[in-house]
């Protein structure tokens, strides 16, 4: 893996193990949820400090405040206007997510953020398993996929609708997506002879 912030190479690393339509739809479905969940779960970590809430709304500057701001951070670092929107996201979760936990309370949370991550996750090793017939990114590389996975899923809607972070984008992706596809189905090969 090169530069820490070459999209490029992010995007064809998970687009390799994300090509068919069926799983990309799925995870555009379902990623984000396990985002918004996470953060549900991390709402309830204790504060770093404490403070009054900002604009009347009980967000707690905590585990999850962390993670929303590294994601930000760096979905604003590998794309400026990807990025901005991703990062927006990010930010409506912790708040919509410290909303719904303070509504909820900590059982109720908890219950909620738990059965939606097993939801999700189960479709989405159902999208691998039936539809795409690879193994999940994370399995290969945890942190990448965990930090790319709302960022590429985000990338793919804005796809539909034109967008390409720079001229040239798409085809260098795909060009290094088939190489990595086809790499790996070499792989798979070599192993059943």
């Amino acid at each position: 893996m090169g530069s820490l912030l070459n999209l490029e190479e992010h995007f064809a690393f998970y687009g390799a193990y994300h090509s068919a339509p069926v799983n990309v739809l799925i995870h555009i479905l379902l990623v984000w949820p396990i985002f918004f969940t996470i953060l549900l779960l991390l709402y309830f970590t204790p504060p770093f400090f404490h403070s009054a809430a900002p604009f009347g709304l009980p967000l707690v500057f905590n585990l999850g405040f962390i993670i929303t701001l590294v994601y930000a951070i760096f979905y604003v670092c590998l794309d400026r206007r990807a990025g901005s929107i991703g990062a927006l996201l990010c930010v409506v979760c912790w708040v919509g997510s410290s909303v719904l936990g303070s509504h909820l309370g900590a059982h109720r949370g908890l219950r909620v953020a738990l059965a939606s991550q097993l939801f999700c996750w189960t479709g989405q090793f159902i999208g691998h398993g039936v539809f795409e017939g690879r193994a999940p990114a994370l399995l290969s590389n945890l942190s990448q996929a965990f930090l790319m996975a709302p960022f590429f899923v985000l990338l793919e809607v804005l796809r539909v609708f034109g967008y390409e972070p720079y001229p040239g984008f798409d085809a260098a992706v795909r060009a290094k997506i088939e190489a990595e596809r086809e790499a790996w189905q070499a792989r798979v090969q070599k192993k059943s002879t």
